[in-house]
């Protein structure tokens, strides 16, 4: 079952009520008051609402922690900083932050070759990574709000998609 399948299932459980009011206190002015009416209109699917907003605490990345540090750690370091002229850092990384589409498919399918990132080129390899769809959104949520970043959700549902092309 689906972390957001779970929330409709039981209602706005406090982590989602936790995460809309954390939500509306952030951003624009505007994204928390339509976030928190969302969830008192009865025509729009709570899920929806629950996954679009940003998650703001550490027990909703902990799935995406875990996986980091299985996975990603040993080359990204702890930090997201990476090692000079060997990993890049995703730690306030344009490169990483710029094409959340580009991103998703490095993790799926691996890349070669010279990327440039903070003004630094690096000249690698990263292996395609063997994770389940729902692994890859969660490490990627992980990192896109870790270190500074301030990136994009991604779901699930965009890793498939991405693993299909």
């Amino acid at each position: 079952m689906k972390s957001n399948q779970l929330f409709v299932k039981t209602g706005l459980s406090v982590i989602g009520a936790a995460t809309l009011l954390l939500y509306s206190c952030g951003g624009s002015e505007n994204q928390g008051k339509t976030a928190l009416a969302a969830t008192n209109n009865p025509d729009i699917e709570k899920s929806s609402v629950v996954e679009k907003a940003p998650a703001n605490t550490n027990e909703l990345y902990a799935k995406g922690a875990e996986v980091y540090k299985q996975v990603c750690q040993a080359c990204h370091q702890a930090n997201g900083e990476g090692l000079p002229n060997a990993f890049p850092p995703l730690a306030k990384s344009d490169y990483l932050l710029a094409d959340k589409v580009r991103t998703i498919k490095q993790v799926l399918k691996g890349s070669s070759g010279e990327i440039t990132v903070n003004n630094q080129k690096f000249n690698g390899a990263m292996p395609p990574q063997n994770l389940t769809d729902e692994q890859v959104a969660d490490v990627l949520n992980y990192v896109f709000h870790s270190w500074g970043n301030n990136g994009e959700v991604v779901t699930a549902d965009e890793v498939k998609t991405q693993r299909g092309i």
